[in-house]
């Protein structure tokens, strides 16, 4: 089973808790549904965990993942059947200019032997709970919830 690892930034203040997710790029995702996700990636042999979680975000979204104390919010299956072990920070002052991610080559169409190179994320920003819980993908949720559990604690 596919077992990937990510890093779900989050920052707390007047108005609630707000998370940082990430639009998956290529033109699969545009304009489509639950196109938003935690900045993660595939774990790669018996390679740590967060330490994957910080490559993930590093190459996702263009900078390094801040740093301080992780949360573990646990193992979450998305639809797909992939496994997400999701890691949280609090990372009040994270801001970035643009989103430089790494690309995929993908053959489009199918068959035609025609390749075109796709940023993985295309967009990344601040949202508030309500909000992701809506533009997420729906196995990625259930992290969000924890978060909260953690945080309201």
């Amino acid at each position: 089973m596919v077992l990937s690892a990510g890093l779900l930034l989050y920052r707390v203040d007047e108005a609630g808790v707000q998370v940082w997710i990430a639009h998956m790029g290529g033109p699969f995702w545009r304009g489509r549904p639950r196109a938003w996700s935690i900045p993660k990636g595939l774990v790669e042999g018996d390679e740590d965990l967060l330490e994957t979680a910080r490559r993930e975000f590093a190459e996702e979204i263009g900078v390094p993942a801040p740093s301080g104390p992780t949360i573990d919010l646990g193992e979450h299956r998305q639809a797909s059947g992939k496994r997400v072990r999701v890691f949280a920070v609090s990372a009040p002052e994270f801001t970035v200019d643009a989103v430089r991610s790494n690309t995929v080559r993908l053959e489009l169409p199918r068959g035609s032997g025609r390749f075109i190179d796709v940023p993985e994320v295309d967009d990344a920003r601040w949202v508030a709970v309500d909000e992701a819980r809506e533009l997420l993908v729906a196995g990625q949720v259930p992290a969000v919830e924890a978060l909260l559990d953690h945080v309201e604690r």
